[in-house]
């Protein structure tokens, strides 16, 4: 197995834990659970292929750009913010560019929230879970509560 093979192997468990649906674009049903991970999805011409397309409730979210383990994740953002921007006009998506994006090895795991004022890649643990980033794409913050209705 090759240190690209290892990695994606190591991404697909990940994403697997994080309680995403992780499928090559042969099997793919973007209405299989909430979160559909696609694995080598093709982009627009000039955009190549985004490793995993992350699909949330039935709308492209995401990318994640796979490293083999021991590459710099520094700098590689610029990467996947460009196939945030290569998705096809005729597939459904939250926002474009699509708003998440994720660098990784399998080991070490970069996310930028387009989301946020000023967007920039930080370190997580772990890969978000589908109902944490559908919470971000609808302005609620996960686990968030409510004071007004919570003191009621």
């Amino acid at each position: 197995m090759t240190p690209e093979q290892q990695a994606r192997q190591n991404i697909d468990t990940l994403l697997q834990q994080a309680g995403w649906h992780v499928c090559d674009m042969l099997h793919a049903n973007i209405h299989a659970l909430r979160g559909v991970a696609l694995r080598e999805f093709p982009l627009n011409p000039g955009y190549g292929f985004a490793d995993y397309l992350l699909y949330i409730d039935g709308k492209a979210a995401g990318v994640i750009e796979a490293k083999k383990e021991g590459a710099t994740l520094t700098g590689v953002e610029v990467q996947s913010a460009r196939y945030a921007q290569g998705l096809p006009a005729s597939l459904p998506a939250w926002r474009r560019p699509l708003p998440f994006s994720y660098e990784s090895t399998g080991v070490e795991t970069h996310f930028t929230q387009g989301l946020d004022p000023e967007p920039r890649a930080r370190a997580v643990f772990a890969f978000h879970r589908p109902e944490t980033l559908a919470a971000f794409l609808k302005g609620t913050p996960a686990g968030s509560v409510n004071l007004k209705t919570a003191v009621a």
